[in-house]
C-alpha cells in the first residue's frame, strides 16, 4: 500500500489528485475482473447493490484522502484519517485489555504521525472525510466477507465505481498520450488498492470482528515508518520509535480475541 502511495505522491507533480485516484481505481478493477471473472450472480440483486455501495464508498475515501495529502503533511493526514478506525475500536472495546490496546494504538499513532494541525482547513476537511469513510469502509468490507463475495465484490464495486467516477477520467488526457503515466497510474490501483483490499477479505472471512480489524489497521503508520527507512532514508526520531512500540503493544493485546473461523 505505501509503496502505491509513494508513487501516487510522485504523480501529484503531474495529475491532479482525482485524476489519480480514477487511475488506481481503473487499475484495481481491472486486476480484480481478469482474476476473479464474477460470474452473473455478482451483477444482480442485493449483490451487485452491496458491491457497488462498497465500491464507491472506497473510491471516495480514497479521493478524500488523496486529496488532504495535496494539502497537508501526510503524517497529519494520516492522523486524522485515523481518528475514523480509532473511533470504531473504541465502541468495540468491551475489557479493561480493550482499553489499555487502544490508548496504546491511539498514543503510538500519534508519536508516529506527529500531528500538526498547521495547513489548508479544506485539507483538514478532506481527511476528516476520509476517516468517516474508513469507518464505513471497514463495515461494508465484514458485510461483503461475510456475505462470501468479498473477492466478487472488489472486483463488481471497483469497475462500478470507474464507470461512476467515469468525469474525472475525462480529465485524464495527458495519460493516455504517456505510456510512462498510465502504467505507473494503473500500478497505484494494483499495489494500493487491489492487493492489499484483498487481503482485508481474507482477513475478515477468517472470523476477524470489525473492532479487531480497525485496530491492526494501525499497523499502517508502522509500515509507513518501515518504508520511509528503507526507501527513502527517513530514521524515525525517538518519539516515532516510541510510538512503533506502543502500536505493536496495542495490537498485540487487542489481536489476544479469539478468531472464529469460517466454517464455509
Amino acid at each position: 500500500m505505501y509503496l502505491g502511495a509513494a508513487v501516487a505522491v510522485r504523480l501529484f507533480a503531474e495529475l491532479d489528485p482525482a485524476t489519480v485516484t480514477w487511475l488506481r481505481q481503473l487499475g484495481a478493477a481491472i486486476m480484480l475482473l481478469a482474476w476473479r471473472r464474477p460470474g452473473r450472480a455478482a451483477w444482480t440483486g442485493r449483490n451487485l447493490r452491496l458491491s457497488a455501495l462498497f465500491g464507491l464508498v472506497t473510491a471516495l475515501m480514497n479521493l478524500a484522502f488523496y486529496e488532504s495529502i495535496a494539502r497537508l503533511p501526510l503524517g497529519t493526514a494520516v492522523a486524522l484519517e485515523f481518528a475514523g478506525p480509532v473511533l470504531l475500536a473504541a465502541l468495540g472495546s468491551r475489557t479493561w485489555r480493550d482499553a489499555g490496546a487502544l490508548v496504546l494504538v491511539v498514543a503510538g499513532v500519534l508519536l508516529i504521525a506527529d500531528v500538526r494541525w498547521a495547513g489548508s482547513p479544506l485539507g483538514v476537511v478532506f481527511a476528516l472525510s476520509a476517516a468517516a469513510l474508513w469507518v464505513v469502509y471497514i463495515v461494508l468490507s465484514k458485510r461483503v466477507a461475510t456475505a462470501g463475495i468479498g473477492l466478487d465484490a472488489l472486483a463488481v464495486g471497483f469497475a462500478v465505481a470507474t464507470v461512476a467516477l467515469a468525469p474525472i477520467g475525462l480529465r485524464s488526457g495527458p495519460v493516455w498520450g504517456s505510456p510512462r503515466l498510465l502504467v505507473l497510474g494503473i500500478g497505484v490501483g494494483v499495489l494500493a488498492t487491489a492487493i492489499p483490499y484483498a487481503l482485508d477479505q481474507v482477513v475478515l472471512r477468517r472470523g476477524v470482528g470489525r473492532a479487531t480489524f480497525a485496530v491492526l489497521l494501525a499497523l499502517m503508520p508502522v509500515t509507513a515508518t518501515v518504508t520511509g527507512l528503507v526507501l527513502l532514508g527517513q530514521v524515525p526520531t525517538v518519539a516515532e520509535a516510541v510510538g512503533i512500540l506502543a502500536v505493536v503493544v496495542g495490537v498485540a493485546l487487542r489481536a489476544r480475541e479469539p478468531v472464529r473461523p469460517d466454517p464455509r
